[in-house]
């Protein structure tokens, strides 16, 4: 047998044992970032030399004690954009994706200006500002540590990063009625919760869990929203599997907004709520 092929297999085998779901796909994905090469080529290989197999079984070894793949290999795929990550930033998720499909969709002006709040490692921020090139686009954190991320990430690019606190009062009142789209997955995450160890032991505390409900940044986020959009300006927001009717009564109770509609992710699960700002009311 190959013994590369052979690392990898007993590689998974080991990282299924640990209760990893995607034991393979790790193995491969380890294998693939040691050895400088895309996953589908690994089988075209010759056999690495023996210092590979010794960084390749520590690696392995981290990510059974449950370590986050992405922090092994210093990246994660999200969309159309890889991005820089590690201890200290929340790591993106493919179920965010789906707020960004809806939010790609959307037919927004040349010059649209779009805010991503909890922009964490600038994910949506990134991705909005490649598919709307033209667009003014800013990414607001309170961490000082995921904002190194989101700098590392948005070089060579537009994007605007600025350190807040989301749930501050009278924040930017410069863009007060002035933005086109608001994209937020903020820490939505009911404190009680039970989580996997991955997110437990290495996602920012701060960055995932909010509250006794999981509502305690998705409030002030709403009504900030109501504030900056203009009328007819679009917002998407993220939210627990457990939180959609709530987040949907609390875009509803502003008064501010038409056209809410609770969505959900690839995997059918409720996953966010969008809304258009109706006009300004007398």
């Amino acid at each position: 047998m190959n013994p590369l092929r052979h690392a990898i297999d007993r590689a998974a085998a080991r990282l299924a044992d640990a209760g990893i779901d995607s034991a393979r796909s790790d193995a491969e994905q380890l294998a693939a970032h040691l050895t400088g090469t895309e996953r589908g080529r690994l089988a075209l290989l010759a056999a690495p030399g023996d210092e590979f197999f010794g960084r390749y079984r520590d690696l392995v070894a981290e990510r059974s004690r449950r370590v986050p793949l992405q922090h092994l290999t210093g990246t994660a795929a999200f969309g159309p954009v890889t991005l820089r990550v590690g201890p200290g930033v929340f790591i993106p998720r493919p179920e965010t994706e789906a707020l960004l499909a809806w939010a790609t969709a959307q037919p927004l002006p040349a010059r649209a200006l779009i805010v991503d709040l909890c922009t964490g490692s600038g994910a949506l921020a990134l991705a909005l500002v490649r598919h709307y090139p033209g667009a003014r686009v800013i990414g607001i954190d309170d961490s000082e540590a995921a904002l190194g991320y989101a700098r590392r990430n948005a070089e060579g690019t537009s994007v605007e990063l600025l350190r807040a606190d989301v749930t501050g009062h009278d924040l930017l009142p410069e863009l007060d009625g002035r933005v086109d789209l608001i994209v937020t997955n903020p820490p939505y995450v009911p404190d009680d919760a039970i989580v996997g160890p991955e997110v437990a032991g290495h996602d920012p505390h701060h960055a995932v869990f909010a509250g006794p409900d999981g509502m305690a940044v998705i409030e002030p986020v709403v009504h900030l929203a109501g504030r900056w959009l203009r009328p007819g300006g679009l917002l998407a927001v993220e939210h627990d599997d457990t939180t959609s009717s709530r987040t949907v009564e609390l875009v509803t109770g502003t008064a501010l907004f038409h056209e809410i509609c609770a969505r959900h992710d690839l995997a059918g699960r409720p996953r966010f709520v969008t809304a258009r700002r109706g006009p300004n009311r007398d």
